[in-house]
């Protein structure tokens, strides 16, 4: 009997297969945190307040494309469904096996 993935390992099925999901989640939470916090401090104009809650966002942003990429990387290289080949190698093959 199979044992139950780990939390760790079933967070990392679903990046693989959500990326553009999970990096506009992230997008929206820190965009969200930082206007609430940036809102908490009253000796800043709204326009700064602004443009700093877009560069925190942007930062958060890449950090989360960087991510999603390792993730990728793990995947293709470690994957749980074994070495990847590529269309020309199974083309290669399937075509030199003589019956």
């Amino acid at each position: 009997m199979a044992e139950a993935p780990s939390k760790i390992e079933s967070m990392r099925k679903w990046v693989v297969e959500h990326k553009l999901r999970a990096v506009g989640c992230l997008w929206l939470t820190g965009i969200s945190s930082s206007i609430a916090y940036n809102w908490s401090r009253p000796n800043m104009k709204t326009s700064v307040k602004l443009i700093h809650a877009r560069l925190h966002a942007q930062a958060l942003t890449i950090g989360a494309l960087v991510g999603c990429a390792c993730v990728e990387y793990y995947d293709q290289k470690y994957g749980s469904s074994g070495p990847k080949v590529d269309k020309y190698t199974s083309q290669y093959l399937a075509h030199s096996h003589k019956d």
